[in-house]
């Protein structure tokens, strides 16, 4: 493997810095945030990169335990967070980290015991990463979905109310907004696959092979992740557009309107 000198990111880290500077001159206003989020990249890795060294050679599964439940509720917030339509009273920021818990969860939970079965099934070096990439991955497609089952219902609500009082039930009245909410949050991950060893090579595949990992072997671990996410994201996006569903209307399956925060 070769190892990256400090030199060698700071080559990496003038490029962004050339870049800010060619978008501060064509004033396209993005040069701070571009700053602010390479910064937060640097201290954000380090820090995981050190604190993972320390978790890999304790083997704690308390610790672990923390660490990923603490990734679960940044990344429910995150969701939460790119609402353009949130739901009202922290609503949303549960429905997320419930859908997270329930596909993410048994995604890593399935490959853990069963399919790689590291000793211990826990191990940390396995796990961390592995929930890493499917929170990632799900938490983009919840989001999504989440986001457009929202704004649809908002921007639809006067024929949904008319497909109520002509007595269809919420079910149907949404029905097609439902799955147009699915399939929005599913395209990353399909687009992904699709397109995966002809026109990119995924990440973790890249960096495996990189590592030193013999190219077949790091080619299954990648059909396995992508497997994965796809079936964790499909879950995810469900049990997400689900739960809005119903709390998007009352006992009475009235068009519960107001559970909607409209951003002006």
């Amino acid at each position: 493997m070769i190892y990256l000198t400090p030199w060698d990111l700071t080559i990496a880290a003038g490029l962004i810095i050339l870049l800010a500077i060619t978008s501060y001159m064509l004033q396209l206003k993005i040069s701070r945030q571009l700053l602010i989020a390479a910064s937060r990249n640097i201290i954000q890795l380090l820090l995981i990169g050190y604190l993972l060294k320390f978790i890999f050679h304790t083997d704690n599964v308390f610790i672990l335990t923390i660490i990923a439940l603490i990734m679960l509720l940044v990344a429910g917030f995150e969701i939460n967070a790119r609402q353009k339509y949130p739901l009202k009273r922290y609503t949303g920021l549960k429905i997320g980290t419930a859908a997270l818990f329930l596909s993410s969860f048994s995604m890593a939970m399935i490959t853990l015991v069963i399919i790689v079965s590291p000793t211990p099934w826990y191990s940390p070096q396995y796990a961390i990463p592995l929930l890493g990439m499917l929170l990632g991955n799900t938490m983009n497609g919840i989001s999504l979905g989440m986001d457009k089952l929202n704004q649809s219902v908002y921007q639809q609500r006067l024929i949904i109310e008319q497909r109520l009082m002509l007595g269809q039930d919420y079910h149907e009245a949404i029905k097609e907004i439902r799955a147009e909410s699915i399939r929005t949050g599913m395209i990353p991950i399909i687009n992904s696959m699709a397109i995966a060893g002809l026109v990119s090579l995924p990440g973790m595949m890249t960096g495996q092979i990189l590592s030193g990992t013999p190219p077949v072997e790091a080619v299954k671990y990648q059909i396995l992740i992508f497997f994965l996410i796809a079936t964790g994201t499909g879950f995810g996006i469900m049990a997400a557009v689900w739960m809005i569903s119903k709390r998007l209307f009352d006992e009475r399956q009235r068009l519960n309107f107001e559970i909607l925060v409209t951003k002006k």
